[in-house]
């Protein structure tokens, strides 16, 4: 693996998106326009900008919406591939599994309602230098933007529960994570997990590196959350540009 050379990135957009309904009745949440484009849109503007050019789609609910769109990512200056749940939706963790042979030996994670403003390169350096199966980004949430759910100290991750959180949670799940495809190997091909049995499984080996972050996150996983997207992008696009 190497430092200066992004990998495939792959995007969790598979999900049924039930805390956006009414709006992703019919249209995929990947779909939902935010400030006049779909989401995913904005996305792969984000990650290309970076120097991004392979993207993988694990999609399922409405996927074809998703294909229609995007295509095979040229118009965004990438190469989009996609890998379908099929008949039943596989979670996150399935649906990575499911897209292993499209995602090579090592990757980056982001799900496909986050808009994140960090640094790729500098995430993906850090994961290459550690040398462990996975690695999670983690935010210094104090329970700001969503529920903190990670206890992280002298840049280690000690704890990750998405459920049963403690007092000494002060971080956040910052939703990019970086793994080797060993990391799968328990499971098997059409197997139903979420990826928090990955990171679990990883910290329990003492597989599991952190990276801490400092750019806050943005989401459309909720209502506040779109229209915070929104105000957050029109600001963007209507900033002067900085002199050289």
């Amino acid at each position: 693996m190497r430092e200066d050379a992004l990998p495939v990135v792959a995007l969790l957009a598979g999900g049924m998106a039930t805390r956006m309904r009414p709006a992703t009745l019919h249209r995929a949440k990947s779909m939902l326009l935010v400030d006049g484009e779909p989401f995913i849109g904005h996305q792969l503007r984000l990650l290309t900008a970076q120097g991004v050019r392979r993207i993988v789609v694990c999609c399922g609910h409405f996927e074809e919406q998703v294909r229609a769109y995007v295509g095979d990512g040229s118009a965004w200056g990438c190469a989009v591939t996609y890998s379908p749940d099929g008949a039943a939706p596989l979670g996150t963790g399935g649906a990575l599994l499911n897209a292993l042979p499209l995602l090579g030996p090592a990757f980056l994670v982001m799900y496909g309602d986050s808009y994140l403003k960090v640094s790729l390169k500098a995430v993906w350096a850090a994961f290459v230098a550690q040398g462990r199966a996975g690695m999670m980004t983690v935010y210094r949430n104090e329970g700001r933007w969503d529920t903190s759910n990670v206890q992280f100290e002298a840049g280690r991750i000690i704890a990750y529960a998405k459920q049963q959180q403690t007092p000494e949670m002060l971080h956040i799940d910052y939703g990019l994570n970086c793994f080797r495809a060993d990391a799968f190997a328990r499971w098997t091909a059409g197997e139903r997990f979420d990826l928090a049995a990955v990171t679990a499984a990883l910290l329990e080996r003492e597989q599991l590196a952190g990276f801490e972050v400092s750019e806050r996150f943005y989401e459309i996983g909720s209502p506040e959350g779109l229209l915070e997207m929104g105000r957050v992008l029109r600001a963007q696009r209507t900033q002067p540009e900085r002199s050289a």
